[in-house]
Order: structure tokens, then sequence, then C-alpha cells
């Protein structure tokens, strides 16, 4: 049986050296070609990656990665984000991770293994479907959202989107937070820390697959704002949806009509 968690732990450590080697924003932020998922590919994100297809290499995996697509044919689906938060990273903002889920299908629902890792904190995000979601090895089984929204996380934000949607959450959220990192924030969530979460634009597999487990596995809420099945949404690069989640399907509601408003 495959350690995963071994492997992720192993891809922080080719991630880190990366960081060591790229130690600034003059060598982490120069474009170098754009990614198949439609962001420029800068130097941080393209090292990031390298190392960590190199780390899965000659495992029965088809990898789906920000910067080159999907590559390979293997039993197993691993959706990698090998730095989520890539501006914060370029400019010395200590909130990014790398984001790896690990599925026996295609769609989130078939995400087995979830790892996301706080390049900021140290803090090390897991679940296994079925079995819980942990931070540091231990169950996060006690801090839930509250049960009205006081921190909302706005993710994928443009100063015009926060703009055209921030007043449509007045009476539903008390506070707003921008953090960077999708991944990040629903990890958040899961550990109570945030009470919702969603994206001003339509998210790809690489930047929630991981965090929807942990959300799930805790019993919160997530969903496409925009229409269809966020359980059956393909493990590809295809942005379709927003998304949304909170600690309640009620609550997740009202983000999503915030949204649409």
């Amino acid at each position: 049986m495959t350690d995963w968690l071994a492997i992720c732990r192993g891809a922080v450590d080719d991630v880190r050296g990366v960081l060591a080697e790229l130690p600034s924003r003059a060598e982490r932020e120069p474009v170098l070609a754009q990614g198949e998922g439609g962001d420029d590919t800068t130097a941080i994100d393209a090292a990031a990656e390298r190392v960590i297809l190199a780390r899965f290499d000659g495992l029965d995996v088809t990898i789906v990665s920000e910067e080159v697509g999907e590559v390979g044919d293997g039993r197993w689906r691993v959706v990698v984000d090998p730095i989520d938060g890539s501006l914060n990273a370029k400019r010395g903002i200590p909130f990014f991770s790398l984001s790896i889920a690990v599925a026996d299908g295609d769609t989130m629902a078939d995400v087995e293994f979830a790892y996301v890792y706080d390049f900021g904190t140290g803090e090390e995000w897991t679940a296994h479907r079925g079995e819980g979601a942990f931070l540091n090895g231990e169950p996060l089984d006690a801090q839930r959202p509250k049960d009205e929204i006081e921190i909302l996380a706005f993710e994928a934000t443009l100063t015009s989107s926060v703009a055209e949607k921030a007043a449509a959450f007045v009476g539903t959220a008390y506070r707003l937070r921008i953090m960077g990192s999708l991944a990040l924030s629903l990890c958040h969530l899961a550990a109570g820390r945030l009470d919702a979460v969603c994206s001003l634009k339509p998210y790809r597999s690489v930047d929630v697959a991981a965090g929807q487990l942990l959300v799930l596995e805790r019993g919160l809420s997530i969903a496409n704002a925009d229409g269809g099945s966020f359980a059956q949404a393909p493990l590809d690069l295809e942005p379709r949806s927003r998304v949304a989640a909170a600690g309640t399907d009620e609550l997740c509601q009202l983000v999503i009509g915030g949204l649409s408003s």
C-alpha cells in the first residue's frame, strides 16, 4: 500500500528546498509561461511543480497539476497545487500551502486522502475519507464554526470583485477576511477558525480537492454556487463554478445567496 502521507511530507521538504533556492521576489516572480490552468507560470510555480512531479515519478498515478495539466495514466488520480497562494509566496507573505489530494476516481467524491501543508505556520492538515480530519496528527473534533457567520473568507479576489460582492454580505457576515489561499481557508473552516468561505471566481479542482475533504470529514457543508453537484465536480483544470462552504447547509445557502445577488 502506498504511504501517501510519507510521500506528501517528502514533497514538503522538496518545496522547502525550492523556497531556499529562490529566496526573494526577484527570483520567484519572473513569468516563464502560461500554465494549463490558465494562469501565468512563474519561476516559483514551475520549480515547485518540478520537484513534486519528480517525487511522484514511478508511482501508479495520474497527476493533475496547475502548470502541466494532466500527466500519466495510473490508477490513482493525484490532484496537486504545488503552491496555493503563489502571490503570497512570491511577495514573501507567509500564508501559502502545498495542496495534494489522492482520489480513486475522477470526481470530488472520489478523493480518499487529503494533505495541505502551511509553509507559514508549519501546520499539517490531513484527512482520510471516512476516518476524520486532522491537524498535526490530532483529530479536529472539538471546535466548530459558529452558528452565525462572524468571519467569512473571500478567496480568488480582485479588487473589483470584492467591491462588487462585499455589500451583499452586510447582515450575513460580520467580518471579512481575504487570506490568499483557498486550500488553507477551507482548512481553517474545518478547524472552526472561520465560519464560512467562498470564492469570487470559479475554482479549479487543484484549489479545493484536498481542503474540501477536511470540510466534509468535519460534517460541514460545501457546494457549487453556480449550479451542478459539487460532489460530482471533475478533478480537472476546468473552472466551472464558484464555491461556498460553511458550518451548515443553511449557512452555505446564505453565502450562495450573497454570491448570486
